[in-house]
């Protein structure tokens, strides 16, 4: 069994491998020393990618801590100053302290922004609700209108960006944003990273994606000895079912994202 594990994972990086020459240089800004934050920028930095951390306190023991367990020429800075020198932006930031850290960072224009985050509190039963009326994703595109905001990675905890197969399978991650070409760039960081790259569609959807994270926090406000992570497996039971009107896609026609695919082809039909 081994040894079949081990073949895939060669597969993988050769697949990795192929897609790294032509977006390489990416500079990624980490805003956040955080849970999340010091897993991203650590994960980013082991496939060869620059990686600057944006901290409220650049000089403080935990981000001096988390640069050099990051490694790989990693470094540490404002965040605004990260902001601006990141080509792609990551938000692991925690509410309401978003909404100040987000319109702090200056002239986002062009960039692709990613928000991890879950706006989100705890009801007066225990339960996780959310603290905001459409999703932080769409805020934060209202707060930066030319940058490209793609929802990513607030659906999994950080171990999984840590140990992608730690579950001894891929785990999937929902992605939605406006941008078509933005979202196809963080679906190939998604797949540099050993997970599973879904397209959930326009930003708005954000607000799905943000409940899936609400649902993900239930066996955890429980207290219960395990929790879940999600994985879409792919079926093509519609197809068949459809297959003489499946010709043209009925919704986003003119702007369907590519993803990297990730899993075997589904079963042929029945």
């Amino acid at each position: 069994m081994k040894r079949i594990i081990d073949a895939v994972a060669v597969g993988l990086l050769i697949a990795v491998i192929a897609i790294r020459p032509a977006i390489a240089e990416d500079t990624m800004a980490i805003i956040g020393t955080g849970d999340l934050g010091d897993s991203l920028g650590a994960r980013l930095a082991e496939l060869g990618y620059k990686v600057v951390y944006g901290s409220r306190t650049p000089q403080s023991d935990r981000a001096k801590a988390v640069v050099a367990a990051t490694g790989h020429g990693a470094s540490v800075t404002t965040q605004r100053e990260a902001a601006r020198l990141g080509d792609i932006v990551f938000l692991p930031i925690k509410w309401p302290e978003m909404e100040i850290a987000v319109k702090g960072l200056g002239d986002l224009n062009g960039k692709i922004v990613v928000d991890p985050s879950f706006p989100w509190g705890q009801g007066d039963d225990g339960y996780p609700q959310v603290t905001v009326s459409t999703s932080s994703a769409e805020l934060i595109q209202g707060w930066h209108p030319e940058a490209r905001v793609v929802k990513a990675f607030g659906s999994m905890g950080s171990m999984i960006i840590d140990y992608p197969h730690l579950l001894g399978g891929p785990v999937t991650i929902p992605l939605a944003s406006d941008s078509k070409e933005a979202k196809e760039r963080v679906a190939l960081l998604v797949h540099e990273m050993g997970l599973d790259p879904v397209d959930f569609g326009p930003l708005r959807m954000a607000r799905s994606i943000e409940a899936l994270a609400m649902i993900y926090m239930i066996p955890l406000l429980r207290h219960k000895d395990e929790e879940w992570e999600f994985y879409f497996r792919r079926n093509a039971d519609w197809v068949c079912r459809w297959e003489s009107d499946w010709s043209e896609p009925l919704y986003d026609a003119d702007n369907l994202a590519v993803m990297p695919d990730t899993q075997q082809p589904p079963k042929p039909c029945r």
